[in-house]
């Protein structure tokens, strides 16, 4: 079988295909915090019946973060959460990148306990996880759904410019919920322009540790 991870001393795993870690080699969990709950101005606007959906599954940190701060909210309803993912991660190399975070470790081990590397549908106290398995390109055009807020978190677009095309973006917003909103690390300009392009209202904000820069925006009104 082709190894797909390296693993770097700290334990952050990186991606041989993309030559490119899964989070922040500094504080995975801090960068989540920052790009895609604080970006997304979260988790102020959560309210009953909230979706976010992400382009990128990875490890899970993202959906774990999510699912936190959402319990943490008081809220007694599902959190939705659908991930568009090509190359799902199985359960024990998950288990080993997550395991660093100890305040997270109930709520992973609840997500490794029901992980479908399939895809599908996985029921979890207080979150509905939706894995779509596939090239987002074609998955999330055929996606019935639509989101509040968008974690857009492929590889890099130097490394993986497929997750960040202009079509791609564009179907983004069309699965956007009006007043919905995106935040991802990325401040590359191409993708700044294909967001505006597909309707949002994009900023140019603080980004993460060493990263000057990161993006965010909401749908514009029509």
């Amino acid at each position: 079988m082709q190894k797909t991870l390296d693993w770097l001393d700290n334990g952050t795993p990186v991606s041989t295909r993309f030559g490119d870690p899964y989070f922040s080699m500094e504080d995975g969990l801090a960068e989540t915090r920052h790009v895609f709950l604080a970006g997304n101005d979260l988790p102020e606007r959560f309210v009953p019946g909230f979706c976010i959906a992400e382009l990128g599954f990875g490890t899970g940190l993202n959906f774990l973060a999510a699912w936190a701060a959402w319990l943490g909210a008081g809220h007694r309803s599902a959190l939705q959460f659908t991930s568009f993912e090509a190359w799902p991660l199985p359960r024990e190399d998950m288990r080993r990148a997550l395991s660093r975070w100890r305040e997270l470790g109930p709520l992973a081990d609840a997500l490794i306990a029901g992980w479908r590397e399939e895809g599908g549908v996985m029921e979890l106290s207080g979150a509905r996880l939706t894995l779509v398995v596939g090239d987002a390109r074609n998955t999330l055009r055929a996606w019935p759904g639509a989101a509040d807020a968008w974690f857009l978190d492929g590889f890099s677009p130097a490394r993986n410019p497929e997750l960040w095309s202009p079509e791609l973006l564009a179907q983004v917003a069309r699965h956007t919920r009006p007043g919905g909103s995106f935040a991802t690390y990325s401040a590359a300009g191409h993708v700044r322009r294909a967001l505006a392009t597909a309707g949002f209202a994009v900023r140019r904000l603080p980004g993460f540790g060493r990263k000057r820069d990161m993006s965010a925006g909401r749908l514009s009104a029509l």
